[in-house]
């Protein structure tokens, strides 16, 4: 079983300006995902898609060199995921290598452990659409408006303890199988998925300058362990 180890990577971020770029607990955020891949692949099999020339340029400091410049249309800000991992697959076609899936790791999860890829990998075979990392969240959390005023959604004595238990994506870990990725329109298409559960520490996706102070001082103070 081939895999391509996919990292994207967009220029642009509103939030927080060149966040790629930027030193996480002095480290470039998108070291981390690079370095993380390399601990299961070689470089030839690890492809960061991004139209930036300034994270293509971080990346050679750590003697990585990205197999294209990802193409405008595909670096906006509506630009999905699926379109993006789309023209990597093709791109790699092209060049005569074919992978049965993808893992994909965003720059903006960087506090991942060895063995969570490792156990999401065991989880996933030829006969799924994608294994995604997710992490628990309740019923209990979430309110709806009516009139100006906040209702819980569900019961409205419902202990936190008692509440449903959902999951949503972390953004840290997806494992998706190629065939699915060209024969769906879109991930929400996908009828067999599986899920990976990570503990709430290791469920960052870095969108705010809240959490990215939230999480360089976690790795600073050395409070959450990480594999690069």
């Amino acid at each position: 079983m081939k895999t391509l180890f996919l990292i994207t990577a967009r220029g642009g971020s509103k939030g927080i300006p060149g966040k790629n770029i930027k030193e996480l607990a002095g480290i470039p955020l998108i070291h981390y995902s690079i370095l993380f891949a390399r601990l299961f692949a070689e470089d030839i099999d690890i492809c960061l898609s991004t139209d930036s020339e300034d994270i293509l340029e971080s990346a050679k400091i750590i003697n990585y060199k990205a197999p294209f410049i990802r193409p405008k249309n595909l670096a906006l800000d509506d630009s999905g995921s699926y379109n993006v991992i789309v023209h990597a697959i093709k791109f790699y076609k092209i060049m005569g290598i074919e992978y049965d899936n993808i893992v994909l790791l965003q720059p903006t999860s960087p506090i991942r452990l060895k063995t969570h890829l490792t156990e999401a990998l065991s989880l996933y075979s030829n006969d799924i659409d994608m294994v995604v990392s997710v992490t628990k969240t309740h019923l209990y959390h979430y309110y709806y408006e009516k009139d100006g005023l906040l209702f819980p959604f569900g019961q409205i004595h419902q202990r936190r303890q008692d509440s449903e238990i959902l999951y949503k994506h972390n953004g840290s870990i997806y494992i998706i199988n190629t065939s699915s990725l060209l024969n769906y329109s879109d991930f929400s298409k996908f009828k067999c998925v599986k899920k990976f559960v990570m503990d709430v520490d290791y469920s960052w996706d870095i969108d705010t300058i809240e959490e990215w102070n939230r999480i360089d001082h976690l790795l600073r103070s050395k409070s959450v362990k990480f594999d690069i």
